[in-house]
């Protein structure tokens, strides 16, 4: 008979060169930004062939040694994923949907051939982190504590196969408001030249090489003016599936929301996935489906688009202003923010941070 595998015991180990609480409240206070500053702790669990999952950790945040010829270096095994924690107006601590995450990132370590973490243990992690670094949950309006959790393979080992060796970490970022000035429209850049993602590969799972397969054209965006970057679908190079680190939607002028249809090459994103329940929610009429770049640029230019909006995690929902790529550019940078992306963002982030109710149970508290 089968029997699943106990529970983790995680042992805590204090940080001796934690910040004080005066000291962490000052940083609180100021400029936060995204990814720039880190806790005090991190959560460390070790996998090997053998013993699958063991020696969980709570321990100081700090650097990692490596072997030089650990796995994650030369083959590239490697994912993560991206999630946050929600102080809300009680003083408690929620995230929202961590089981989408897990399963995600299983199915992430899957596609790379890496040890697939129990969801339940993902979550647990997660709470782990927050019960002892519960202090860096910021509680600035939007504000929020970024939770980094990743996989990499740590078998010291030249030669291409599977690794046998992995660990699991997650570290913890507070993050302030996304539009720090108010929310406004961003410009996006169609990459003609490079794709994301081929079909086949690991277009669909969150792992770093596709944020490095992406970087080069994201530099190209900056360089046109514009803060993201378009990818077309690498087959035909006529459909438009995300962008460098976003999904991306279309609200039509008849009420319709359309979104690219997963396609093997685009991530499912946890934020695409719960706008997509609350446009159904609203009623509105919602597609998934090819959707070719002549359709977004004529739709934009005969007013049959009336909205264009990207979501993910840091940002929530972003509204595209504009599209530029070689040649032509669509839209207006001036034009008001639409009424649909304005109001599932708001009903989004209400239901992050607790000010209506879940109705559909996404939140879940960690402390």
């Amino acid at each position: 008979m089968n029997h699943a595998a106990a529970p983790l015991a995680y042992q805590v180990i204090p940080s001796d060169r934690a910040r004080s609480d005066a000291q962490r409240e000052a940083l609180l206070a100021g400029e936060l930004g995204f990814g720039r500053h880190f806790s005090d702790h991190m959560v460390a669990i070790q996998w090997d062939k053998t013993r699958g999952w063991h020696d969980a950790q709570v321990c100081a945040y700090g650097p990692l040694t490596l072997d030089p010829a650990a796995a994650v270096l030369h083959y590239g095994q490697e994912i993560f994923e991206g999630i946050k924690a929600y102080r809300h107006a009680d003083g408690s601590i929620w995230t929202f949907r961590p089981e989408a995450n897990g399963a995600r990132l299983q199915r992430s370590a899957a596609r790379l051939a890496l040890p697939q973490l129990p969801v339940a243990e993902f979550v647990e992690s997660l709470r782990q982190l927050v019960a002892i670094d519960h202090g860096w949950v910021p509680s600035q309006p939007e504000s929020s504590l970024y939770l980094r959790p990743f996989m990499i393979a740590t078998e010291a080992f030249l030669g291409v196969r599977p690794a046998q060796v992995a660990a699991y970490y997650v570290i913890a970022s507070p993050a302030g408001a996304y539009f720090a000035k108010g929310m406004a429209p961003v410009a996006i850049w169609l990459s003609q030249d490079y794709a994301r993602a081929a079909r086949g590969g690991t277009g669909a799972a969150k792992c770093g090489g596709n944020y490095a397969a992406s970087l080069l054209p994201q530099q190209e965006a900056h360089a046109n003016g514009c803060s993201q970057v378009l990818f077309l679908d690498p087959v035909e190079g006529r459909y438009i599936e995300e962008l460098g680190g976003m999904n991306v939607f279309l609200v039509y002028r008849d009420g319709r929301l359309v979104t690219p249809a997963l396609s093997g090459s685009i991530l499912e994103g946890v934020t695409r996935s719960s706008l997509l329940q609350l446009a159904r929610d609203r009623g509105m009429q919602v597609e998934e489906r090819k959707v070719a770049i002549d359709e977004w640029m004529q739709g934009v230019a005969s007013g049959e688009i009336s909205e264009v909006f990207a979501c993910g995690t840091a940002a929530v929902v972003t509204p595209i202003g504009q599209l530029k790529g070689k040649g032509f550019s669509v839209g207006d940078m001036d034009a008001p923010i639409g009424e649909v992306t304005l109001a599932l963002r708001r009903e989004l982030t209400d239901i992050q941070y607790g000010r209506v109710p879940d109705r559909h149970g996404w939140m879940v508290r960690l402390r």
